[in-house]
């Protein structure tokens, strides 16, 4: 039997949220097939896993955060599971190990069956797991029965839970350990009539984690009020601080929630959500560089008319077809073009190395608003690509990001920010530039409305398709006459798409 650990997924992540199971206990699985996803600082991962073999255990509830490093899941031989030694009268003693099933050295993959199959991602050591020690007293979950008759147990004493789930009670008296019970078809989770421990039981039965029940008591909930939406009936922080808003509500109306008018309002007041994940890590790159580079934006609006022309056309050529055209496309390139003269706007400030690095490469990030918070994938090489190629590029990206399958190396590594607030009908804004890099550009919405047109040295006032550019860039690399020459040039493309030629 082996546990696979939680592993580190990229650039130094220190944990991770359990979002779903792919599996269940029971299931039969192969190297590299999806066990779980999880989502990081950065984005969702999928994980493969890295032995072959039966799922034994789960040992993390979803929506759980755990560190690298935590076992999540065991695999291996059913047999393992079944073959328990007698449990000794005294002391622990180890039993004798058993070795991995089908665990990949991932130095030498093709001799320990990895072959051209090797795992997605990085894993820690081999860790060679001994086979677990018999649970004194306990039933064997090696059978359907004693499966059952064990999570009884668990349900109605509390014990095991430690070893299964973490699932325990924090700050109660431990319960005296019961023999093995066999399923009867009794109610085992029910204490017997008149018991002085009844409310002791009761309380036991709720499966809540140590910190979950300490917040719990902190509000002055009872545990047993609170209506369960974790894992195999388990009360998570959620559904505490759900609770402590319905009672909230109810003081503050003067009332109870069961002495509620008809017709009353029934949903919480607040609504309280963790900061973690992609959101934790989006909000402190914000404010990290927000006071750290000192800010300017310029803006520019005008007149957009032949790339919006040049769009339909494109949508039409025969090289585009398999692919989404839009103005962002012709940005993407203005911007690749425009770095060439003003490469300031594609460096970065090394305050360590008191150095400014200009770089001769552009990795274009396009920042994504998810379910999950905002995240910056980028093109690498995007300066490189032809009109088709980077066309496709954003099309893959963009589809990515909004399924949340963003990889922490898709956003690495980024030099050049353009945020597209268009697409929510706003008009410009003031972004913040993403860390590491000096400048980013906001694109506004592209709009119908009159605008002075000169046209053989006479105006004349006509509709025309209007957006408003905004550049924030770091003053620290970027004065404001390259920053205005930069806005300058991309502006220039935008509005004659054949004026490229001369940058």
């Amino acid at each position: 039997m082996a546990d696979y650990k939680l592993p580190d997924v990229g650039e130094g992540l220190t944990e991770a949220e359990i979002v779903t199971w792919k599996v269940t206990v029971g299931d039969v699985i192969k190297v590299n097939d999806i066990v779980v996803e999880i989502e990081t600082a950065k984005s969702l991962v999928e994980l493969p896993s890295p032995y072959a073999g039966t799922v034994l255990a789960l040992h993390v509830p979803e929506g759980e955060t755990v560190p690298v490093g935590t076992p999540i899941i065991s695999i291996g031989d059913p047999a393992d599971a079944t073959a328990e030694a007698p449990a000794p009268a005294e002391g622990p003693t180890d039993a004798p190990a058993t070795p991995a099933s089908a665990e990949i050295d991932m130095s030498n993959p093709a001799a320990t069956g990895g072959g051209e199959n090797q795992t997605l991602v990085g894993y820690g050591p081999r860790v060679s797991s001994g086979r677990r020690r018999a649970r004194r007293g306990g039933a064997s979950p090696a059978t359907e029965a004693g499966a059952a008759a064990q999570l009884q147990l668990q349900g109605a004493f509390g014990q095991g839970a430690a070893e299964s789930s973490d699932v325990v009670e924090a700050d109660e008296p431990p319960v005296p350990a019961t023999p093995a019970v066999r399923p009867t078809g009794h109610d085992v989770s029910a204490p017997p009539a008149g018991s002085e421990s009844t409310a002791a039981l009761a309380q036991a039965r709720v499966l809540a984690k140590p910190p979950v029940r300490k917040l719990a008591k902190d509000l002055g909930l009872d545990l047993g009020g609170i209506t369960p939406t974790g894992p195999g009936g388990t009360v998570t922080r959620d559904d505490v601080h759900a609770a402590a808003s319905e009672v909230s509500g109810a003081e503050v109306a003067g009332t109870t929630p069961a002495a509620e008018p008809s017709g009353a309002r029934s949903e919480a007041r607040e609504v309280r959500e963790p900061i973690r994940g992609v959101r934790k890590m989006m909000a402190q790159a914000m404010v990290d560089s927000a006071f750290s580079a000192p800010h300017v934006t310029e803006w520019v609006t005008l007149d957009v008319t032949r790339t919006m022309k040049l769009v339909t056309r494109l949508k039409e050529h025969r090289d585009f077809r398999d692919v989404r055209v839009s103005p962002l496309l012709v940005v993407a390139k203005a911007v690749c073009l425009a770095v060439r003269r003003t490469p300031e706007v594609n460096a970065t400030w090394d305050e360590e190395a008191q150095e400014v690095v200009l770089k001769s490469y552009v990795n274009l990030g396009i920042a994504a608003a998810t379910p999950r918070g905002l995240v910056v994938p980028n093109i690498k090489d995007a300066d490189t690509l032809s009109l088709a190629e980077l066309a496709a590029a954003l099309g893959d990206l963009t589809r990515t990001a909004r399924e949340g399958r963003t990889q922490p190396a898709e956003m690495a590594g980024g030099s050049f920010t353009i945020t597209n607030v268009g697409v929510f009908g706003v008009d410009a804004g003031t972004p913040i530039i993403n860390p590491g890099e000096s400048a980013i550009l906001c694109v506004g919405a592209v709009r119908r409305q009159p605008w002075v047109h000169s046209k053989r040295g006479r105006d004349k006032l006509r509709i025309r398709d209007v957006t408003t550019l905004a550049l924030s860039f770091d003053h620290r690399l970027v004065d404001g006459e390259k920053g205005s020459r930069f806005l300058a040039d991309v502006a220039a493309v935008l509005h004659d798409p054949s004026s490229a030629l001369l940058l």
